[in-house]
């Protein structure tokens, strides 16, 4: 999953992207609204995590923007404890959510993976295909009960998929939300992951589907 931070303070910044990389997210990062406008636009996004008090665009106009170009990807805002108007605003502007500062990064963790889950249409924190089962929450894939350690892109691809189970999935689309804006992406380190996933899954684990992209499979 794919998670666009617009975040002016850099240290608050700087500890959300380490904790949702570690979490097993693609992470990119905006400290203005300049920036956070170019990626939104070049970019395809799982959650984006909006600040309101941004340099040269404010948030409320990014995400008023944003919306009225059809983007939809759901959006956590960043706001301060008292400011409650701001808080409405953003939601009325169209924000799925808010965190108020400070706040516990394990909450934003939280809120990110509930509104992948509301996105996708999943309404609990594992994710099944057959015998295999995905913990969002722990980052914990088990097959038939047993434990399988992934590296973190098997685990990014494991994760899209089975939050898009119901559909094929493009390679494009896979590409643009496993990897961060700034990393130098090769299409067929995808073809290398999905054999890697197959060989700890099964081979049945994802369908190739020819010419369109990639489907989950029972496992």
């Amino acid at each position: 999953m794919r998670v666009l931070i617009v975040e002016d303070e850099t240290l608050i910044a700087e500890r959300l992207a380490q904790e949702l990389t570690q979490a097993g997210y693609a992470v990119d990062t905006a400290a203005d609204g300049e920036r956070a406008d170019f990626l939104a636009y070049s970019g395809d996004y799982d959650v984006v995590l909006l600040d309101l008090g941004l340099p040269k665009i404010d948030g409320l106009t990014l995400l008023r923007r944003w919306r009225g170009a059809g983007l939809r990807w759901p959006v956590l805002i960043l706001t301060a404890r008292g400011s409650w108007h701001e808080k409405v605003e953003g939601i009325d502007s169209g924000a799925d959510d808010y965190v108020a500062k400070p706040f516990r990064v394990e909450e934003v963790l939280a809120r990110v993976r509930a509104l992948i889950r509301r996105a996708s249409g999943a309404a609990s924190v594992e994710l099944h295909s057959g015998a295999l089962t995905l913990d969002v929450r722990t980052a914990r894939v088990t097959l038939a009960g047993e434990p399988v350690k992934l590296t973190s892109y098997e685990f990014r691809i494991l994760s899209y998929l089975l939050h898009h189970r119901d559909r094929v999935v493009p390679r494009t689309e896979l590409i643009d939300h496993i990897y961060a804006q700034d990393f130098d992406r090769d299409s067929n380190t995808v073809e290398v992951f999905i054999a890697r996933l197959r060989r700890k899954l099964g081979p049945a684990c994802v369908e190739t589907v020819r010419g369109l992209g990639y489907r989950i499979g029972a496992v």
